[in-house]
């Protein structure tokens, strides 16, 4: 049996813009996925932290430094430029890969540049920064 366990996070990022009439997906900031450890193309969740609206698509890398966090097509109704949104990225384990494993999870300023990048522990408690 294997366990889906979070994998990577963006957390509290500012939705910078939304467009209706773009295909799909969520376009994020390369430097972001990068450092939450989640790739293009790859599924994540979204949770709108103002509204409480959570939803799935799939990520687009954005240019590299700008901050964008952008949500495409259908996406862009669940969101309003402004809000905070957590990005989650999740992964399937084994259980022994699940007692080892320790997520990624970004904290971004207001310009959604990167602050901190930590792991979780147990419980929640975040240890020391990676950089």
């Amino acid at each position: 049996m294997n366990y889906t366990m979070l994998k990577g996070k963006i957390h509290r990022a500012v939705v910078k813009q939304a467009d209706l009439n773009y295909v799909g997906s969520i376009t994020v900031d390369t430097k972001l996925l990068e450092a939450a450890g989640i790739l293009e193309y790859e599924m994540v969740q979204i949770v709108d932290v103002e509204n409480g609206n959570r939803f799935e698509t799939y990520t687009i890398a954005g240019e590299p430094g700008s901050g964008m966090i952008c949500l495409n097509g259908a996406a862009a109704r669940q969101v309003a430029v402004g809000d905070h949104v957590i990005l989650m990225c999740y992964a399937q384990m084994t259980p022994e890969e699940a007692k080892e494993h320790h997520p990624k999870v970004v904290f971004v300023d207001d310009e959604n540049k990167i602050a901190r990048v930590t792991n979780y522990e147990k419980h929640g408690k975040l240890t020391e920064d990676f950089i």
